[in-house]
């Protein structure tokens, strides 16, 4: 089973704060991936790599072109809820598969800004506990309080969440933004729906189970850049996802 995990890579953290990972005895847990990060995996020997989250601002995102690696190598790319839902839509064409409603959403044009998934978050030591609601969750669960709230409240809090930074979408500030004070503050949070967190889960469910297809190499042909040859130099000798 150890050979078996370390073949099963996913990249996640606050998208999945909070989750047993006992039942997923197949997969090798990683932080939120970084520009680099998916290319150690495969050197690895990764076989089945999943990217839920991954990081970006202060550092590198992970790259489009080592994803594209990735899949010229044979190596199954699957993304769902959060920058794996992004790069999975802008990769979808290359090979690489999409999991979930945040997915979905991103495909067929309902969503077009990253920023929708985006977030802060405490570091690993915290397992990266989210510390402000993403867009996305914050809409779903806003939808999902119409027969508590009136339509109103609705459409203001939703019209608030929209226009709060995400560095500062705390449900307070979604309600003070809206007019409304901390009682709607606080059934927002008891009754959070997070779409992320769902989609997420659907994809180490999957992978758990072994049901992803994918893996064939691909009839296009991967092109090496100076860029791109630059990062793989950069991977240490030794680099394991272990």
């Amino acid at each position: 089973m150890m050979g078996q995990a370390k073949q099963t890579v996913v990249f996640a953290g606050p998208s999945i704060h909070g989750l047993d990972r006992a039942p997923f005895s197949a997969v090798t847990f990683k932080p939120p991936a970084a520009a680099g990060d998916v290319l150690a995996a495969v050197g690895s020997g990764a076989r089945v790599i999943g990217l839920i989250d991954g990081l970006y601002g202060d550092c590198a995102a992970v790259w489009h072109k080592e994803l594209l690696y990735a899949l010229s190598r044979g190596v199954t790319v699957v993304g769902a809820a959060s920058m794996g839902a992004l790069r999975a839509v802008e990769c979808e064409v290359f090979g690489m598969l999409g999991l979930g409603q945040v997915f979905e959403q991103y495909r067929l044009g309902g969503r077009v800004s990253d920023a929708d998934v985006a977030l802060s978050h405490a570091p690993a030591e915290l397992d990266f506990c989210p510390l402000t609601v993403s867009l996305v969750d914050a809409e779903a669960t806003i939808e999902g309080l119409r027969d508590t709230l009136d339509q109103t409240q609705c459409q203001h809090l939703i019209a608030a969440a929209r226009s709060v930074h995400f560095s500062r979408r705390t449900w307070r500030a979604v309600a003070a933004r809206a007019g409304y004070d901390a009682d709607i503050a606080a059934t927002c949070a008891r009754n959070l729906i997070s779409v992320k967190k769902a989609d997420a889960l659907l994809l180490l469910q999957a992978v758990q189970r072994g049901e992803m297809i994918g893996g064939a190499v691909p009839e296009w042909t991967f092109q090496e850049t100076v860029f791109f040859r630059n990062l793989l130099a950069r991977q240490k000798p030794g680099d394991s996802t272990a």
